[in-house]
């Protein structure tokens, strides 16, 4: 019976292993939660496309977390919502543009229509200088006329370009809206930890609205509030929670409230997305044709980094459209390492991801000469 006990111990003990992938290399990852429900999604698919010989995990935090970890060097691959250019940045690191999305306006109001609003409103909203669903800049923003704008779109999605880089536009039509919005004060709900995503929404408030919001973009949002966050009248109708979960979570319990996060924590917690008016005159949803049309006006520097147009006229852009960055090492210590996040990379990028499992959870592609762009940076990792 020993004898008998031992070699099904044995038998049992091969049979766990051998029906176990065995990875070449686990990657470990770290960052944004931004990009975080994409690189969740595409996980299977690039284990499955490389025949298991290489996976991941990614923690998803924060763009400041997964800053911080490539400091250290904890983990392998970092990703962040914003350019990190501190100076406790190491040398070898680079940015790869790998994941573009939009940060959607989300509220919880009971009303079936639409909300649309401009920049200038929004600034004000989260500034704290509008705090009635009612006022009058909000009521202007949505009994008006608008267009709304068709482009020819490719397999991706996202607009097709003519000889000039410019997105082909196939028709625009005017749209009048009425809209009447309660008589109730607004709740404002921002991310309270160190957020790429907060980075990148205050960025765009201090460019689109500089005479509303008048301070620089910031990682925390509070250090960037325009006015005194902790005034008497903000008590209680401004507050934080941490992550995108936590503030659409915040929301989704809270009536009358309003937020920033991506767009798939809509529907979980039953918010309502806002249109942005553009500077156009547009009134765009956060969807991957609109920043497409966005991104198209970017330029993009040496180092990978994006610098966005909020001010384009570009007709279809959705002007709160944004990248979140791969910081990855051109000198790993381990090339077999620096080969897997090569490969990872390259993976989040294709079609099979960004556009086949990526375009159900509201992301967008990257493609034309951002692509050719993010593909350079991926060549000098090593």
């Amino acid at each position: 019976m020993s004898k008998l006990a031992k070699v099904a111990s044995l038998a049992l003990a091969f049979g766990l292993v051998a029906g176990s992938p065995a990875y070449a290399v686990d990657l470990q990852g770290s960052g944004a939660s931004f990009p975080a429900l994409l690189i969740e999604a595409c996980k299977a698919g690039f284990a499955a496309s490389n025949g298991g010989a290489n996976s991941y995990v990614y923690a998803s935090s924060s763009s400041g977390t997964g800053q911080a970890n490539s400091d250290k060097s904890i983990g392998d691959f970092w990703m962040s919502d914003g350019a990190y250019t501190a100076a406790t940045k190491r040398s070898t690191l680079i940015h790869v543009p790998l994941v573009a999305a939009p940060i959607a306006v989300l509220t919880n109001l009971t009303s079936t229509k639409t909300l649309q609003l401009s920049a200038a409103t929004i600034a004000g909203i989260f500034g704290g200088t509008i705090t009635r669903w009612n006022d009058p800049l909000i009521a202007a923003d949505n009994n008006r006329t608008t267009t709304v704008v068709k482009y020819k779109l490719d397999a991706n999605g996202n607009p097709k370009k003519d000889a000039k880089g410019n997105p082909i536009v196939l028709s625009t039509r005017k749209v009048t809206s009425v809209y009447t919005l309660p008589n109730q004060p607004i709740k404002v709900i921002y991310r309270s930890d160190s957020s790429g995503t907060s980075e990148n929404f205050t960025n765009f408030l201090a460019k689109s609205a500089p005479a509303v919001w008048i301070k620089p973009k910031n990682k925390v949002f509070k250090d960037s509030f325009p006015g005194d966050i902790n005034a008497v009248s903000n008590l209680g109708r401004v507050v934080g929670a941490a992550s995108s979960t936590g503030v659409a979570q915040l929301a989704g319990k809270t009536p009358y409230s309003i937020t920033y996060a991506e767009v798939n924590y809509a529907a979980a917690n039953n918010l309502k997305i806002a249109n942005v008016i553009n500077p156009a005159g547009a009134s765009v949803a956060p969807n991957s044709t609109g920043v497409g049309a966005f991104l198209a006006s970017a330029t993009q520097d040496a180092n990978g980094f994006l610098t966005y147009d909020y001010a384009t006229k570009e007709p279809g852009a959705y002007t709160l459209g944004i990248v979140s960055y791969l910081l990855a090492d051109t000198a790993y210590p381990s090339k077999t390492t620096a080969a897997a996040v090569k490969a990872y990379a390259t993976y989040i990028l294709s079609p099979k991801c960004s556009n086949d499992v990526g375009a159900a959870l509201g992301f967008s592609v990257i493609d034309g000469e951002l692509l050719k762009k993010s593909l350079a940076q991926i060549a000098k990792i090593g």
